[in-house]
């Protein structure tokens, strides 16, 4: 019952209550005619009881309406309160404008982020928070949230204090209606990114940085399948992003034995990091040697994820270490040699000088003793050739040294290989005398050598093939000799002979320098062609390099440092 039925029953009531007084208060002679009303005046009486029995019970329920309004406005002001909080300590900045672009509403986020006191925003064009170079895209932004109703996130330049630092902000806005649907206001939402700005650029900044490294650097599951490929892994294995992330570390880098690799992982689970030496291929089949890294990573709860590996090549690194090594093996050998060679020495002199002596001493001897004097003398020849060839390697023999252009000699080797060799050897030449650099150097030593390299070509290819000589001209700088053990930066002269023949396996490469070495048959060779080449070679401060592959020959190439001086 409303307040205006409790009024109006009041009223009836109060208005039968005078009557009843009135009639109460008349003169006797009075009241008795009117006694035929006694019969009102006690329904009167009811009706008025009802009445006030109505009225208690309208006003118990007007209490109890009243206590439900006051709960519910106070649970209205707690909701209000509520969202204020909501509104006012959001960690984003929430402002509400007009159509005009006033500023009606913002939290307090929005004047910590504006760097101005919550009373100033009110009243304030939020354009002048604006950068000014993106005002006009603001403007736009405003034009497109009238129209659709709403703005997807998006990105703004927003400035502090009108202008004094501004940072990115991601914003969204909708608009508010009336019940008649136009536009009442417009809600912003501002989010400060510029942490996540900064973390972003870190990201790219680190990606950049795993991108130019020069390690391989790559990420694979547990079961070896590749999840991420760097850059520096596409140059080193040669295999793209697109055509690794398809495949497991076992397809792209072994083809044999990955007891290696396996026990690498096992290593990696177990301990959380392991470290090694594998040998791998790349994709067009080239053997290099990494150092390998790798690191276990565990997502959040602790549990293994994935493994994390960086691969270094190695492999120039091994090769210096191998010219190392074998530059002490050989000069050990040559040390060895040396005192061979001089005991020898003085063995077969004397003997060579009986030898001689033999014929003037027994004139009368038969011609069977004549040969057996002279067969003593050439074994004693020859050995005594064989001390001085390791005399040459050992520590190599200076002899008269004079300007000369390699070409020449060359070219006299040239008419030799002509005349000597089978026709089913096809020989091919670049020499260009007129440009070549000059050497200082002894050409009988340097005309042995080239004859050496030369005739081990020749007996490489017993059923033909192609013999190439060439000469030229090459600086040598600080990283090709940091590269190699025994070049040193300067003008080189660099004569290559190369063949198609059968080649060297790998096994014997690092030992085909050794005296005394040889893959020939037995009385085909002494094993100190190539040994004295090298001792030559060396004694000129120059080195040589040799690269061979089987069944499809051998390169030599000897490097001679030049003179800058010329000569008629």
């Amino acid at each position: 019952m409303t307040q205006q039925n409790l009024e109006q029953l009041m009223a009836i009531a109060q208005t039968r209550l005078d009557n009843l007084l009135k009639r109460a208060n008349q003169p006797e002679e009075q009241r008795r005619s009117q006694d035929s009303h006694a019969v009102l005046l006690s329904e009167a009486i009811t009706e008025i009881s009802i009445s006030l029995e109505e009225l208690n019970v309208l006003v118990e329920e007007l209490q109890q309406q009243n206590e439900e309004l006051i709960a519910t406005r106070q649970q209205v002001d707690a909701e209000r309160q509520r969202y204020l909080d909501l509104f006012n300590f959001a960690p984003d900045a929430y402002l509400v404008t007009g159509v005009d672009g006033l500023i009606q509403e913002a939290n307090y986020v929005a004047a910590q982020l504006l760097n101005v006191r919550h009373s100033y925003l009110i009243g304030k064009p939020l354009t002048v928070f604006v950068h000014p170079q993106e005002r006009q895209n603001f403007r736009s932004l405003k034009l497109q949230l009238q129209q659709e109703g709403q703005i997807r996130i998006t990105e703004l330049h927003i400035f502090h204090n009108e202008g004094s630092t501004d940072f990115p902000a991601e914003v969204t806005a909708v608009i508010e209606r009336d019940r008649t649907g136009k536009v009442t206001s417009l809600r912003w939402l501002f989010r400060n990114i510029s942490d996540r700005k900064q973390a972003e650029r870190k990201i790219r900044e680190q990606a950049a940085l795993i991108d130019v490294a020069t390690d391989a650097i790559f990420v694979c599951d547990l079961e070896n399948q590749i999840l991420f490929w760097s850059q520096g892994a596409e140059r080193l294995y040669g295999w793209t992003t697109e055509e690794s992330l398809s495949k497991t570390t076992h397809q792209l880098f072994y083809k044999e034995s990955l007891l290696p690799l396996e026990a690498g992982l096992k290593a990696t689970i177990e301990q959380g990091s392991w470290q090694g030496e594998l040998e791998q291929i790349t994709k067009t089949g080239r053997e290099i040697i990494v150092a390998s890294r790798l690191t276990l990573v565990r997502d959040e709860s602790g549990k293994p994820q994935s493994i994390l590996a960086v691969n270094t090549d190695i492999t120039e690194k091994k090769q210096i270490e191998q010219q190392f090594y074998r530059s002490q093996r050989l000069e050990s050998i040559g040390t060895l040699a040396s005192g061979i060679a001089h005991d020898l020495n003085n063995v077969f002199a004397p003997i060579l000088m009986i030898a001689q002596f033999l014929p003037s001493r027994f004139k009368n001897a038969d011609r069977q003793n004549l040969e057996l004097f002279k067969t003593i003398e050439t074994s004693a020849e020859r050995g005594a050739g064989l001390v001085k060839q390791i005399l040459t390697f050992a520590h190599g023999t200076e002899g008269k040294r004079i300007l000369l252009n390699p070409g020449y000699l060359l070219q006299e080797l040239l008419k030799v290989i002509n005349q000597t060799f089978p026709k089913s050897i096809e020989v091919r030449i670049d020499i260009p005398i007129n440009t070549l650099w000059m050497v200082r150097t002894n050409p009988t030593q340097l005309d042995q050598v080239f004859m050496n390299l030369v005739v081990n070509a020749r007996d490489a290819m017993p059923n033909g093939g192609i013999l190439t000589i060439t000469a030229e001209n090459r600086i040598i700088d600080q990283t090709f000799a940091q590269m190699h053990l025994d070049a040193k930066t300067g003008s080189y002269i660099v004569v290559t002979i190369s063949d198609t023949g059968t080649g060297i396996p790998p096994e014997f490469l690092e030992r085909i320098f050794d005296p005394f070495f040889t893959t020939k048959e037995i009385g085909k060779g002494t094993g100190l062609g190539l040994s004295t080449v090298l001792g030559i070679i060396k004694n000129h401060d120059g080195f040589v390099q040799v690269s061979s592959q089987v069944s499809k020959g051998t390169k030599f190439q000897v490097f001679l440092p030049t003179i800058e001086q010329s000569v008629t």
